[in-house]
């Protein structure tokens, strides 16, 4: 099939990458021209594992190419919308500029029988809306949410764990392309939900709801484990064995960041008092803010084994991405961390493999190194703030060689506090004795 996707951000780079590469015909559009041409050159213009890979060898097969006109979406059959919705500036609502300019800029470029298939994440309303606008000009419109994990999203992309629709009820068309356009996923046996619109719009931010619920959750518990002297990394493995539970999203430590789960919870709630029902989601604001409440409690425990304030000392920040195997510093717990020390006045010097550029851009002042070891040089404390596998694998004697106080605080409970102790170090972590 001959598809565009509007938007080549992270979801739309992505989407792009992995439609061509299962026999798609794809044009990808984005209003960056310096994006545009990192991209057509094969390079991914942010750190995804495979995707640059993927890029090159759909760029070789001549099945995708780049543009910033979009004029040149004209043809396709099936056009994904995929730009962002970020937080507006001055309240929780998402930001729908760029899904509205998407939408209009392609109107004149839209032939009779046309799908636009939404992949943006939107308040429940918005496909309605865009309908009505889109049928205007002879074509359709379907809403087909993403569900994309970071570290993870080429895999999740091309291998997703369902798919899911959002039409009018009967337009059996919209079904057919969209099951053409997955016909190799489903024919491995993914499961295809087929729904309402405010049923699919719905679906994407109820999960990334669920989700946040469930880390805040063992969060929680972490203050409770620390009050009682319980090991909330205990507590965890003991309730995951229930299968009504589960083990996953039960890592207690510093929360969730990134560009989607906080502004994704916050546009639901937003939504939900403009529609009436904002009680069914106040929980959530204290999903918010158990989550914000942890970073806080990071710079406790930095203070703590400081000997009470970090003023002057030298500390060691591992991690700056909000989740390994990503360069995402948007809204990133480990970023936010280091820069409240530096403003205590602590001497922090930061590390990541490959977050240290888009941190550069967010918090230009901190001392930013390369490894792990030129990070721990002479420090007072080490604070592991992301779980990458290097971070989790070192070596705590050899480590210990190089800083000046072996005092570690394991913000992500990923070290194990047998060994770390075992070569003299003061080990604490969120929410363990």
């Amino acid at each position: 099939m001959k598809i565009s996707v509007i938007g080549c951000g992270y979801l739309g780079a992505v989407h792009a990458a992995c439609m061509a590469d299962l026999g798609h015909d794809v044009v990808g559009i984005d209003v960056d021209p310096a994006k545009i041409a990192q991209l057509a050159s094969g390079v991914a213009p942010f750190f995804e594992p495979g995707l640059s890979a993927l890029l090159a060898s759909s760029l070789a097969t001549g099945r995708l190419r780049f543009s910033t006109d979009v004029s040149d979406a004209a043809g396709a059959a099936v056009h994904f919308v995929a730009v962002g919705t970020p937080q507006l500036g001055d309240s929780y609502a998402a930001d729908l500029r760029y899904v509205d300019a998407a939408i209009s800029s392609l109107l004149p470029h839209l032939a009779p029988g046309d799908l636009v298939a939404g992949k943006s994440t939107v308040p429940v309303g918005t496909a309605e809306r865009l309908a009505a606008i889109v049928e205007g000009a002879g074509a359709r419109l379907a809403w087909n949410p993403e569900f994309l994990r970071e570290g993870y999203a080429v895999k999740d992309t091309l291998s997703p764990d369902r798919l899911v629709y959002g039409v009018r009820q009967g337009d059996e068309a919209s079904v057919a392309a969209l099951d053409e356009l997955y016909a190799a996923t489903i024919s491995r046996g993914t499961p295809r939900v087929v729904t309402d619109f405010a049923t699919a719009e719905l679906v994407k931010v109820a999960a990334n709801a669920f989700l946040a619920t469930k880390i805040s959750f063992i969060n929680a518990m972490a203050e409770v484990a620390e009050a009682t002297g319980a090991d909330v990394t205990q507590l965890a493995d003991a309730i995951g064995y229930d299968a009504r539970i589960g083990r996953r999203f039960l890592n207690a430590g510093l929360g969730f960041g990134g560009g989607c789960l906080p502004k994704d919870i916050r546009g639901f709630m937003a939504r939900a008092e403009e529609l009436g029902v904002d009680q069914a989601l106040g929980f959530l604001r204290e999903v918010d803010s158990i989550n914000l409440r942890r970073r806080e409690r990071m710079v406790d425990l930095a203070r703590e084994v400081c000997g009470g304030d970090v003023a002057g000392k030298r500390i060691a920040v591992l991690g700056l991405a909000f989740k390994p195997d990503s360069d995402d510093v948007r809204d990133s717990p480990a970023l936010d961390v280091a820069a409240r020390l530096a403003e205590l006045g602590a001497v922090v010097r930061a590390t990541d493999p490959e977050a240290i550029e888009t941190s550069r851009r967010l918090r230009p002042t901190l001392d930013y190194v390369a490894t792990a070891e030129e990070a721990a040089e002479g420090a007072d404390a080490v604070l592991v703030l992301t779980e990458w596998a290097q971070y989790r694998e070192l070596d705590p004697v050899q480590l210990g060689s190089v800083v000046g106080t072996r005092a570690i605080v394991d913000g992500r409970n990923c070290l194990d506090p047998v060994a770390w102790r075992a070569a003299g170090w003061h080990y604490r972590a969120l929410g363990r004795p």
